[in-house]
């Protein structure tokens, strides 16, 4: 079982920046996937950024250079640095993370965090 804690989230102007943190209650470094997403009020959970345990990541078209993702495995945390910061990035931002044991994935969600950008 892994526990996944978000923070980090608020109320911010546009054009701001907010830095979101996702802790983990094991070594992130066995954690093969982690993802934030996001669901605003009316719309479907999507993913916003995520990072395999290669390095790889990969973000939604909506938010490619501004928003960045990153690992502190020393931490075991997860962040979500997000800049110019728009109206329509308002949502609760959730942590995820997968885990490979054996030939079987399971997926650990945190309880999400609220990001509300006034205009």
């Amino acid at each position: 079982q892994v526990q996944l804690v978000e923070s980090g989230g608020g109320l911010v102007q546009t054009g701001g920046s907010l830095r979101l943190s996702c802790a983990a209650s094991t070594t992130i470094s066995s954690i093969n996937f982690m993802g934030w997403y996001r669901q605003a009020p009316g719309k479907q959970r999507e993913l916003v950024a995520s990072m395999t345990d290669s390095g790889s990541t990969n973000y939604a078209d909506s938010v490619k250079g501004r928003f960045t993702i990153s690992i502190d495995n020393a931490k075991n945390t997860a962040y979500l640095q997000m800049n110019s910061l728009k109206p329509e990035d308002t949502a609760v931002y959730y942590c995820n993370a997968k885990v490979r044991r054996s030939v079987l994935y399971y997926t650990y969600w945190g309880q999400g965090t609220q990001v509300t950008v006034s205009s």
